[in-house]
């Protein structure tokens, strides 16, 4: 990453940071703020904390048209919160629900989100069956965990700790909800089982917004597509696939 990426980050004092913590071997939490964030929040310096909130804040790539204001966000793959605050400060009367499977990760969720009475973090994986499974780490990062059923990991050193993991369904029995207004998915290939049997939900799904991870789970592509049929609106913006019914969402013209 490099000095441009920090400066736009977080600012002058963030690089700085950067750099006395390069001098004394730490791995800093540094606290920044954004004018369009209500709370300040934190980041790991020299993690891929800083490239998601470059995305998110500079690139906006969550950034677009809703018909009307979103009253159910799920945000699965929260990582450290930077999607769920972006989404509680353009949308506060929304209900944002932050799931990571990650424990760094959700710590750091718990913390940047605990200002927000509008986002409950909760600490899972979405799956397709409701059971403890694995959280695995490739070596990508803070950004890259991934999950898989518990007993066939091919690498067990790689295993984290396990995790509860949680179907649509379910999640939307136990907060009471009828709709899901956005749907936000970046969870390293697990899309691939979330969508093998999708029916008894994505009905009651008004937009979703999708990384895919068809090169590190090949079949996440199939699994996605062949599990969203009935939107009838498709478009790319950065790295995610949006779907929408209905043009509940739309592509933003004109970035703020």
């Amino acid at each position: 990453m490099g000095v441009k990426t920090y400066l736009r980050t977080v600012g002058v004092n963030g690089l700085l940071q950067l750099l006395k913590s390069k001098l004394t071997k730490s791995d800093p939490i540094y606290k920044t703020s954004r004018k369009e964030c209500k709370f300040p929040f934190w980041v790991r310096l020299t993690t891929s904390d800083i490239p998601t909130c470059k995305q998110i804040f500079i690139y906006r790539e969550y950034d677009f048209a809703v018909k009307e204001s979103p009253k159910i966000i799920i945000d699965a793959g929260a990582n450290i919160g930077l999607a769920s605050i972006f989404f509680a400060n353009k949308y506060p009367d929304a209900q944002i629900l932050a799931i990571e499977p990650e424990k760094s990760n959700f710590d750091l969720l718990a913390r940047n989100t605990a200002p927000y009475p509008n986002i409950t973090a909760i600490q899972a994986a979405l799956w397709h069956k409701n059971e403890q499974i694995n959280l695995v780490d490739p070596g990508l990062g803070k950004w890259g965990f991934m999950t898989e059923q518990k007993g066939i990991s091919a690498q067990q050193n790689n295993i984290c700790h396990s995790v509860p993991a949680i179907t649509v369904s379910k999640l939307m029995e136990d907060y009471n909800l009828e709709k899901i207004d956005i749907l936000k998915i970046d969870i390293e290939g697990a899309e691939k089982e979330v969508f093998s049997d999708s029916s008894p939900w994505v009905n009651k799904v008004n937009s979703i917004i999708v990384e895919l991870h068809e090169s590190q789970k090949p079949g996440c592509n199939r699994s996605f597509y062949c599990g969203t049929n009935g939107f009838d609106t498709e478009w790319k913006q950065g790295e995610n696939v949006y779907l929408s019914r209905n043009n509940y969402l739309s592509k933003q013209t004109d970035s703020n």
